[in-house]
């Protein structure tokens, strides 16, 4: 994956946090910089695990770890979405 450098002006405070110490925070330091775009639907998941250069699976995976879910309905929407899913089979079969 080719890599750009870009400047970017922070609180002098938060630098420290922003020490690359391996990959691994290297990649959810670039996760969490994509992630407002997936929240806005800019982007998909999908589209930023291509940027980043990992699979989808992984990208969900790494994000749930980081306590934030991929799916982020609540209940009254996925049951809105059942009965949807009902009402259109009922008249498929």
């Amino acid at each position: 994956m080719e890599m750009k450098e870009f400047r970017i002006i922070i609180p002098e405070e938060m630098s420290v946090y922003l020490t690359i110490d391996d990959d691994r925070t290297e990649l959810q330091r670039n996760a969490m910089m994509l992630y407002p775009y997936i929240k806005n639907l800019t982007i998909s998941h999908g589209r930023a695990a291509e940027i980043l250069g990992i699979s989808k699976w992984k990208l969900i995976t790494l994000y749930d770890n980081m306590g934030l879910a991929y799916l982020d309905q609540d209940i009254s929407e996925i049951m809105a979405d059942v009965k949807t899913y009902k009402t259109l089979k009922e008249r498929i079969s």
